[in-house]
């Protein structure tokens, strides 16, 4: 983190610039509402009764005496005092030693001071990756946007990470060989994986034909955060849908590796959740049904709550 010195001690340059724009258009009040009592707490009252809001109030705030206590975070310090000091610990790990990743060399693991249960306190909710695999023109997107819209209207933070989106920008490197297929996995799943250790529920929405790639996925995730769901619609119906014109293609040998023509689809063996396209009673199922089977699913296995 880079850092500025204002008077004779180094403050953090993000915080400290936000606070000195706020000053300087006038808002005097507004920075200092945006320091705690105890962080920056002094700097506050200075800007407050100043009539010179800017970065020279800033820098002389920075020189007041209570702001002496202060607090590493990466190379930059942060001033501690009142009641936010005892909310930090100042443990570093004993060791700086660097490593390699793959082929990521001389590289550490940085721990961060915001543990996921407080971040799932603050959304109300439990960070969770609901992966729709199925074949293509099985309903994957359709259910997963429709849910991702049910759970926005709830108040919910939650996001859809689409197959075809996601070849739009991070996968667009990627084609469609076994070994792009794995990587395109790899990938999403990783980015899955972050977004629910922030809280998110996400939902993935990849054909994801191989089940050694999806168990990968599954593995990279804590037990509880990968929901499989399998959407199990026969090819059949997904060739009458044929959304893309793509089983047409394929059936014409214009489109060659097609996933479940002339390429493997491995139905998941244990998945959490199945969603056929018809109920017991064999009434076909909307995507809102769909969508609410999977919402009923989150509520009772408590992922919509977080105490």
């Amino acid at each position: 983190e880079a850092s500025v010195s204002l008077g004779a001690m180094p403050l953090p340059s993000l915080l400290c610039s936000a606070m000195a724009a706020a000053a300087a258009r006038g808002g005097a009040r507004r920075a200092a509402r945006m320091a705690t009592s105890g962080l920056w707490g002094q700097c506050a009252r200075d800007i407050t009764s100043s009539s010179d809001a800017g970065v020279g109030t800033l820098a002389r705030a920075a020189t007041i005496g209570d702001m002496t206590s202060m607090f590493s975070v990466g190379d930059a310090m942060l001033p501690l005092g009142g009641p936010l000091a005892g909310r930090f610990s100042a443990h570093r790990k004993s060791s700086d030693a660097v490593y390699d990743v793959g082929s990521s060399a001389n590289i550490k693991w940085h721990e961060g001071r915001v543990p996921r249960e407080s971040r799932e306190r603050l959304l109300n909710q439990r960070g969770v990756v609901l992966w729709l695999t199925g074949l293509s023109g099985s309903g994957k997107s359709t259910v997963a946007f429709t849910l991702e819209h049910a759970l926005h209207q709830m108040g919910k933070v939650c996001y859809c990470l689409d197959g075809d989106n996601v070849r739009h920008g991070l996968n667009q490197n990627l084609g469609f060989s076994a070994e792009d297929r794995q990587e395109n996995i790899r990938r999403v799943g990783e980015v899955a994986k972050l977004f629910a250790e922030s809280g998110v529920i996400t939902l993935v929405s990849f054909i994801s034909p191989y089940r050694a790639d999806r168990d990968a996925a599954r593995n990279m995730l804590k037990d509880g955060d990968f929901v499989e769901v399998f959407m199990k619609i026969p090819i059949a119906v997904c060739e009458e849908r044929d959304p893309k014109g793509l089983y047409k293609k394929a059936r014409a040998g214009e489109l060659k590796g097609f996933t479940g023509i002339d390429d493997p689809y491995e139905e998941p063996q244990n998945p959490e959740i199945v969603l056929e396209v018809s109920n017991a009673k064999g009434e076909m199922l909307s995507p809102e049904d769909m969508a609410g089977n999977l919402l009923s699913y989150l509520d009772k296995n408590h992922y919509l709550t977080r105490k």
